[in-house]
């Protein structure tokens, strides 16, 4: 079987996480990861539902939810801050609102934090089989490649994502494609974005603005794909998935950000059903500025029950789930 290196003909975008440093303007950047241009948009969809690459560790059954969680430190405050002995027990409690959209996004894993496992691991072995006849399609942040564009524009755009991924984990890319694997064989359609050949141009004519437009794209493309699938007649009582970096979800998205996020537009939509959940691995945190802006670092105590999961809940529809430190 060939490695999902050699199946992903289509340049991936793993953006917005929250741990690099923001860029101008006090965003956080996108961290891609670029692979060949010169696939088919159905080659690219196909490298995600068949790539080979098979989990690490076997999923979590879903029979492990219980049991209930415990009240969270008093320093969570206001919060909502829970206690779970479980990560599965905690994303168990998220999924009880009975969301239409999940957005899921992720803080990436970042070269040197090699031995522990990542956000994208976790979801795809412990929070995916919660999702199977619950969910039916998952939208991963991949940018299937239109092979009617310029091959040379789409070069460019990829050249300029290199300054973004320098810091980035290698493994982050095979481990979507095992995302999309894995999600297939438990029944949930792994989708991709399909960007417009305009769309390029559109990133090449914004020079230095090249990455406030690729932000901007992937909420627009994102929004638009889960609405297309919300209408669909088969979509009786299931959720729409979407899986990315932890910013185009965002329900309440800072200034200057609003384009980046699809999650005021999408709850809208839904009358209020969507849910926003960040999953953060405990050892990523850092005491940089870009952390310490989100809401809930404040009520973060690093050394309290650090072999438990938490659960803060910001705000309605809004989560923040920290995985237990890593044995």
């Amino acid at each position: 079987m060939r490695k999902p290196s050699t199946l992903l003909a289509m340049t991936l975008l793993l953006a917005a996480c929250a741990s690099p440093q923001p860029p101008a303007g006090g965003a956080s950047t996108p961290v891609p990861v670029a692979a060949a241009p010169e696939a088919s948009a159905s080659q690219a969809s196909g490298a995600v539902a068949t790539a080979g690459a098979a989990p690490s560790a076997a999923p979590t059954s879903a029979a492990a939810v219980a049991p209930a969680a415990t009240p969270g430190p008093a320093s969570c405050g206001a919060l909502g801050c829970l206690l779970f002995d479980t990560p599965v027990q905690a994303f168990s409690r998220v999924l009880e609102s009975s969301p239409r959209v999940l957005a899921v996004g992720e803080s990436h894993a970042q070269q040197g934090n090699e031995g522990v496992a990542s956000a994208t691991k976790r979801f795809t072995e412990s929070f995916l089989p919660l999702l199977s006849g619950k969910a039916s399609d998952l939208i991963v942040e991949l940018w299937a490649v239109d092979p009617s564009c310029n091959k040379q524009k789409v070069a460019k755009v990829q050249e300029e994502q290199k300054a973004v991924t320098q810091s980035q984990a290698q493994g982050n890319q095979s481990e979507f494609v095992t995302l999309g694997h894995e999600a297939k064989r438990l029944g949930v359609v792994p989708d991709i974005l399909r960007p417009s050949c305009a769309e390029y141009d559109a990133i090449l004519k914004a020079g230095q603005g090249s990455i406030d437009q690729m932000l901007e794209m992937i909420a627009r493309l994102t929004a638009a794909k889960a609405k297309a699938l919300l209408a669909r007649e088969s979509m009786a009582g299931k959720m729409v998935v979407a899986y990315g970096g932890a910013l185009h979800n965002d329900l309440a998205p800072g200034p200057g950000r609003e384009r980046w996020s699809f999650g005021p537009e999408l709850q809208a939509h839904t009358g209020g059903k969507y849910v926003e959940l960040d999953i953060i691995v405990r050892e990523f945190i850092k005491d940089t500025d870009s952390w310490k802006a989100l809401p809930w670092y404040a009520h973060f105590k690093r050394d309290e029950n650090p072999d438990k999961a938490i659960l803060f809940n910001p705000a309605p529809g809004s989560y923040v789930l920290i995985f237990p430190r890593s044995s």
